[in-house]
């Protein structure tokens, strides 16, 4: 089973920093799901994952 993260390739962080109130604080993380159009929790299961490939620029970091 994969789980919701930075490596997908789908997984941005949300436009709004302020969504969960806690502003640029990475503590209760969201991800912005491009696949799904929506916001999703991070870590949460995940059955449309796929890892980056590719060049530096699709790293996480």
């Amino acid at each position: 089973m994969e789980f919701c993260d930075m490596i997908c390739r789908y997984a941005c962080w949300p436009e709004n920093e302020s969504l969960d109130g806690s502003s640029s604080c990475r503590t209760f993380q969201a991800i912005y799901c491009d696949k799904r159009g929506m916001v999703v929790h991070k870590n949460a299961p995940c059955h449309e994952k796929e890892k980056r490939t590719g060049d530096s620029k699709d790293s996480p970091d």
